[in-house]
């Protein structure tokens, strides 16, 4: 029997094997309770290190709950390049980018995901959430520009983002945009 310590830095025994610790901690993690999945995933890591979704569920956490992203990055980066065929594992290093700001890098293997499986859900919700780029306001200028990320501002609170548009039909939709702007 090993021990390992639990959120609070307690030892705890691990009656758990490695794939029971993992399972409950994909459970915890979907409940939203980051910090006792992270414990659950230090587990299942400590007893098989070789493991590439040990190693990048376990990545993930210390991104959402210590804000570890550089030790965070490079576990699921190892785990991604050992499993390359696994859409999981490029979503694990979307959500780790996603958590520090890095939108495009996000999206980037989110997208190398969907590659792989198009139907995984998970994925495809995230890149919906992502939402699309529009085009740079004066295209002659990077997208980086303070000239152009002023103007991109100002455009997106008077136009709004992209996207569907409201259902015209009950009339609901319109008034819940028109409301959203006007409290902006």
């Amino acid at each position: 029997m090993r021990r390992v310590r639990d959120a609070k830095g307690d030892m705890m025994d691990a009656t758990f094997t490695a794939e029971e610790q993992f399972r409950r901690g994909k459970a915890l993690l979907g409940e939203g309770r980051h910090a006792e999945a992270l414990e659950c995933f230090r587990a299942a890591h400590q007893v098989d290190r070789a493991n590439p979704r040990y190693r990048s569920h376990y990545g993930l956490g210390l991104a959402l709950v210590e804000r570890r992203f550089d030790r965070a990055l490079e576990l699921c980066r190892s785990a991604a390049k050992e499993e390359f065929f696994n859409p999981e594992l490029y979503h694990n290093l979307a959500r780790v980018h996603m958590a520090f700001g890095y939108k495009s890098e996000a999206i980037r293997y989110l997208r190398r995901g969907l590659m792989i499986d198009p139907a995984h859900a998970g994925l495809a919700t995230d890149l919906e959430q992502l939402g699309r780029r529009q085009p740079a306001v004066l295209p002659f200028l990077p997208r980086s520009h303070p000239v152009n990320r002023w103007l991109g501002r100002l455009r997106h609170r008077f136009a709004g983002p992209i996207g569907p548009e409201p259902d015209a039909g009950d009339g609901v939709g319109a008034r819940a945009v028109d409301a959203g702007r006007s409290s902006a």
